[in-house]
Parts: C-alpha cells; sequence; structure tokens
C-alpha cells in the first residue's frame, strides 16, 4: 500500500509545476482556533502534589535485613518514598482536589502552586473507592484562584477537552484532546464510571482536572492504559465531575464517605436471561438474593426482580444500581421500579448503611489512628456483624484496621483484615477487651495472637515479641 500512498501524494505535485506561475492559486491563510486564552484563566489554580510515603512491598522486603539489625537499639524510621501528582484548587480558602492513591499513606505532603508558593498540606478527607481526596493548605496565604465543578452528563462524545498536570515532573504541562467514551468501567472499583480522553495524560497527571472549553473541570485524571517504561498510550481516564460532586460534602464534613446499601446480590440481565424469565426488558439488574434482615427484605424486595429505575433514574446494569444506591444517603427511602413476574411494580425501600466490604476502616493516615500502649504500630475496631457476614470472619473479636510500615506488628506478619480471637490463650471478643489484655503486657514478654483471615475456615497463631 506504501507505493501506491507515495505516488498519489507526489501526482498533484508534478501536475501544479507544469503550470505557469500566474495560473497557482493564491495561498489561503486559515486562522486557526488558540485554547491559550482558556489555558491562562485556568493554569493558576491547578497544583502539583509532591509526598513522601514508608516504603512498601518488595522494596520493604529489601530493607528487611537492614532494620532488623538497628530496630530497637537506635530508633531508625525506614527511608521514605518519594512520589509526585497534581491537583486542583477548589475554593479560595485552600481547598484541593487530588486522587486518592497520590495522597493515601503519605507522611509528608507539599503543594506547589503555579506561581512557586509552597505549601504543607493536611489531608481532610479521602475516598478510596472513588479514588477521590480533599486536601487543605496549611498557613497563612491570600484568596487563591480556584476553578468550579462543571456539568460531566453534559459531555458528548468528541467534546474538547484540556488537560493540565504534572506529568514526570514537568510542571503546568497541558494536552488536549477530545472525549473518547463516557461510562467506562476498568475495574478500579464497584464505581467506575470513568470518562475516557485521548488528551495525553501520564505518570503525575494523577489527581488533575480535565477542563471542558468554558474552563469548567469535567474530570479528574486518574488512570491510563499504560505503554512501555509506563508511558501513556492516548488512552487515559477521568473520575467524572459527577461522581466527585456526589462524595464532597461527606469528605468536607466528616472526612470519609458513608453509602447506602440495599443488601442484594445482583447480576446484568442478558438476551438468554430474558428470554428464560420471560422479562419483557433486556436490560436492568437483575436481584439474585436477598439477604436476611436487609434493607430490601424489610421493603418487599424479592428474588427474580428486575430493577429498572430508582427514583426516576435508570438503571441499565447491575454496575449502575450499585453506583446509584451507593451514592443515596444511608437513611435515604427510594423508589424502586421493578419487573415482577413480567409486570411492572414499585418497591419502596429505606436504605441502610453500606458495610465495609473491602475492609477500609478508618482511612486516616497511620499516624492519626489510635496507637497501643506499647507502640505495636497497630490499630483495632470492634468487627462489624455485616462485615463478619460478608468475609467469613468471626463475628466476635477486634479487626485489624491498620498496620504501620516497620512497625513490630508488622515485622511479626500482622496485616489490615486480620480478626483477632485470641491473645495469650484467652478469647478476645471486642477490641476493648483487646485492648485491655495488651495493657498488661511488659517490654520483653511474647504476645500469642490467634487469627482469622477473610473467606478462610482456617486460623494462623502469629507471636509478637513486645518492644
Amino acid at each position: 500500500m506504501r507505493p501506491l500512498f507515495l505516488a498519489a501524494f507526489f501526482s498533484f505535485p508534478l501536475f501544479a509545476l507544469a503550470q505557469s506561475p500566474a495560473q497557482l492559486p493564491s495561498p489561503q491563510v486559515m486562522a486557526m482556533p488558540s485554547l491559550s486564552p482558556l489555558i491562562d484563566s485556568v493554569k493558576s489554580a491547578v497544583v502539583n502534589i509532591d509526598v513522601a510515603k514508608r516504603l512498601s512491598g518488595e522494596q520493604q522486603e529489601l530493607m528487611e535485613r537492614y532494620f532488623k539489625n538497628r530496630r530497637g537499639s537506635g530508633g531508625e524510621e525506614r527511608p521514605l518514598s518519594p512520589g509526585t501528582g497534581s491537583g486542583f484548587v477548589i475554593d479560595p480558602k485552600g481547598l484541593v482536589l487530588t486522587n486518592n492513591h497520590v495522597v493515601a499513606g503519605a507522611v509528608t505532603l507539599k503543594v506547589r502552586l503555579d506561581d512557586g508558593r509552597t505549601f504543607d498540606g493536611e489531608v481532610l478527607g479521602r475516598d478510596p473507592l472513588t479514588d477521590v481526596a480533599l486536601v487543605k493548605l496549611k498557613g497563612k496565604f491570600d484568596a487563591l484562584p480556584f476553578v468550579k465543578l462543571g456539568d460531566s452528563a453534559a459531555m458528548k462524545v468528541g467534546d474538547w477537552v484540556v488537560a493540565i498536570g504534572n506529568p514526570f515532573g514537568l510542571a503546568q504541562s497541558v494536552s488536549a484532546g477530545i472525549v473518547s467514551a463516557l461510562d467506562r468501567q476498568i475495574g478500579a472499583s464497584r464505581y467506575d464510571q470513568f470518562l475516557q480522553t485521548d488528551a495525553a495524560i501520564n505518570p503525575g497527571n494523577s489527581g488533575g482536572p480535565l477542563f471542558n472549553l468554558r474552563g469548567e473541570v469535567i474530570g479528574m485524571n486518574t488512570a491510563i492504559i499504560g505503554g512501555q517504561n509506563g508511558a501513556g498510550t492516548g488512552i487515559g481516564f477521568a473520575v467524572p465531575s459527577g461522581l466527585i460532586k456526589a462524595v464532597l460534602p461527606q469528605l468536607q464534613a466528616k472526612g470519609a464517605v458513608t453509602r447506602g446499601w440495599l443488601g442484594v446480590g445482583i447480576q446484568d440481565v442478558s438476551p438468554a436471561l430474558s428470554k428464560a424469565l420471560s422479562l419483557p426488558v433486556r436490560d436492568g439488574a437483575l436481584i439474585t438474593t436477598v439477604n436476611e434482615g436487609s434493607p430490601a427484605q424489610k421493603g418487599g424486595l424479592k428474588e427474580e426482580d428486575v430493577v429498572l429505575a430508582i427514583d426516576g433514574e435508570k438503571v441499565n446494569s447491575s454496575t449502575a444500581l450499585t453506583r446509584i444506591i451507593a451514592l443515596k444517603r444511608p437513611d435515604a427511602t427510594v423508589a424502586l421500579s421493578v419487573v415482577r413476574g413480567g409486570k411492572p411494580a414499585e418497591v419502596k425501600v429505606k436504605l441502610g448503611v453500606r458495610p465495609d466490604l473491602e475492609n477500609l476502616g478508618d482511612i486516616r493516615s497511620p499516624e492519626a489512628t489510635p496507637s497501643d500502649p506499647h507502640r505495636l504500630g497497630i490499630a483495632f475496631q470492634d468487627i462489624d456483624p455485616r462485615v463478619a457476614e460478608a468475609t467469613g470472619l468471626p463475628k466476635a473479636g477486634a479487626l485489624v484496621l491498620e498496620v504501620i510500615p516497620g512497625s513490630a506488628a508488622d515485622d511479626a506478619g500482622l496485616h489490615r483484615g486480620m480478626a483477632i480471637i485470641e491473645l495469650n490463650r484467652k478469647a478476645v471478643r471486642s477490641r476493648d477487651e483487646l485492648m485491655a489484655a495488651l495493657k498488661t503486657l511488659t517490654p520483653g514478654q511474647v504476645a500469642l495472637f490467634r487469627v482469622a483471615l477473610p473467606g478462610s475456615a482456617g486460623k494462623t497463631l502469629i507471636a509478637l515479641e513486645v518492644p
């Protein structure tokens, strides 16, 4: 094909040269539109975020021998791993939005403005399930430039967008493209609803804004399909501003997000299922199970009901149902339009509080979690019966919320999600029981924990020497 293409490419110039100069058409100069005014109006609200985190995973394992030789005598801490991301100011008083994965676990957090000023940042709230975080700048400053959240639902495939951020540490880098797709589900969480764009997004762009041509933020750049060495491939994803708006009030008010809960098992309606169940629809969310004592059971939902809408909002898949319910208040009463036995019906359900199925617990940083009297580096909570039912954990005991990297608990092998059911062969029925028992131990004694793991009928013994 290449020779044919080249022949066609050269045929017109050769023909043109055969004409006299007087016959050549005069050149036409077209004025190309510029994005410069848009960029000038918003870039001062885009920030760079520099963080330092504890080494983890393979890095920790490589350093383990070093720290075991030094811990206890010199008190050295594990070195910190630097990271960088982007964000944007949404309030002149210094509120910044970014990705949860940019700031999660950060020991230090610095926010650099476009004008060169740098401020310490404090994480006000995080929501791992939507990958959204809210940061507050510390210190004194005048009213900061800020940008507004726009309407992501108004965006259409083909609309122009502009991304600004800190890719590879190159501050205030600008790229442009279009919305490539809507409502993308990439398996990042239960609430995937990404905007896809071909605007260049690379490592370091995370948390930065995706603007429409009115200078409104319609998405937060979050993920890419990576190419060689982690570079972008022209396929990037942004959390839509509509989803950010839904969680932002709770992040501001209490630092975390509480979600509505039905208590059902669901799946998509396929053409085959539609035919087998004689359904008049080919999409929706099919209820496969109704949990005992759940809001759904109390409200009258039944197995094989097909949910088509919630409060008038269309439900075209099981993912859509999960997302819509999760954005409702836990005490809200919702109207579900369903098909039951081939006939339309309406069921009203008062939602409950969604249990912590992902075992996220207290999402504050380890430095903010309560510490035990022996500096074990671990935090606990009581086991929620709903979590126990969903994960197969015992209903009594103390659930491990957080283990600080490099701590005695970390060295012993305790980790988040374990349920401690015994200490030194005595039953542990609650967090308070465990804390009281730990207070009786003295440095040098060995704490023998019996723990249960999620999804496993087996139990494990873990020995920890009290520092």
